[in-house]
């Protein structure tokens, strides 16, 4: 049998279909775990079922509850390419399950890759510390909003011991308020950095990345999470085009030309690469890596030069996890 799932929040919509594309049931579940799990009992309790499942905000879950069983075979759907192939004017959460169950069923599903837990498990404590970075960011932002909206200006470097006394002078209430809310952010961002850290330091492929220049332990964590098992990839094109680091290309009328980067993939895995790309030129100035940087940039600009850097970065790190191997350049 074919099932298709199309999740939400509150429930699940199943399509069932057998291997001629008769529909065999359709119907609403509960998403609860025991109402799925009951699902599984009675639809697909005696005979082998592929399922195919839509990328969401609960689908991992979704996908190990499934998988519990050994009679089902559980796909995960990649949404955009699965809406290219098999749009429709008229869009329902039945229309949705049964198209996905017929694409399973004719080999058309566009399968996006499951990582195993441990690495789901890495992915979401880097995302955790990068989101509550980001949190502290705002905030400092916002102490820097107030001070140009006062017309306050501290000499002292921002967010420096000296710094923080001098507005904790002011007495602003507001002020007061997001120090407090760094200060927690902070605390919270050393703990988890710490757990990180021992992650990092255990894991072999962690270790080998923190010997390209510009990569540190957090970075090489989520670099790792992000790409999860590199023999998926052929080649390291492949891998860029999964970060989204690769020019768009449209071809008309016999002309070719190449725009900006696609930028599908993990944000967070073109985010970290920007990142590590601008700390390696800094920090290696007679390196191939920055010397293409330096050529770049003369003809195409800072911001293009560093994107394309970045670009050249991934390729290393495709290499270095794919032959095991330590940086040497």
């Amino acid at each position: 049998m074919f099932v298709g799932l199309d999740l939400h929040k509150n429930y699940l919509q199943a399509a069932v279909m057998d291997e001629q594309g008769r529909i065999l049931s359709q119907e609403r579940i509960p998403n609860k775990d025991e109402s799925i799990e009951e699902f599984t009992e009675k639809r697909l309790k005696d005979s082998h079922a592929e399922i195919v499942i839509e990328s969401s905000s609960t689908w991992y879950h979704v996908y190990e509850l499934l998988s519990k069983n050994e009679n089902c075979h559980v796909v995960l759907s990649n949404p955009v390419k699965t809406k290219a192939i098999a749009s429709a004017k008229v869009k329902t959460d039945k229309v949705d399950a049964l198209t996905l169950a017929n694409l399973l069923r004719t080999g058309y599903i566009p399968e996006s890759y499951i990582p195993p837990r441990h690495i789901m498990d890495l992915r979401e404590m880097v995302r955790y510390r990068t989101s509550l970075a980001r949190m502290r960011v705002e905030a400092k932002n916002k102490i820097h909003a107030i001070l140009l909206q006062n017309g306050t200006r501290i000499k002292e470097k921002p967010f420096t011991i000296g710094f923080v006394e001098q507005l904790r002078r002011l007495e602003d209430y507001r002020i007061d308020g997001y120090l407090n809310v760094i200060s927690s952010l902070s605390q919270q961002i050393h703990t988890v950095s710490n757990t990180i850290k021992r992650e990092a330091v255990e894991d072999e492929s962690t270790r080998l990345l923190m010997t390209i220049p510009g990569v540190g332990y957090f970075s090489a964590l989520l670099i790792l999470s992000e790409i999860g098992d590199v023999n998926r990839f052929p080649d390291s094109h492949h891998l860029c085009s999964y970060a989204g680091l690769t020019p768009s290309t449209h071809s008309s009328g016999g002309v070719t030309y190449h725009g900006s980067i696609t930028r599908t993939g993990s944000r967070y895995l073109r985010w970290i690469l920007t990142e590590c790309a601008k700390a390696h030129i800094r920090s290696r100035k007679d390196s191939q890596l920055t010397r293409f940087y330096t050529r770049l940039a003369k003809r195409r600009g800072g911001s293009k030069a560093t994107v394309a850097a970045a670009s050249k970065l991934l390729r290393i790190v495709y290499w270095v996890l794919k032959e095991k191997r330590p940086y040497h350049g």
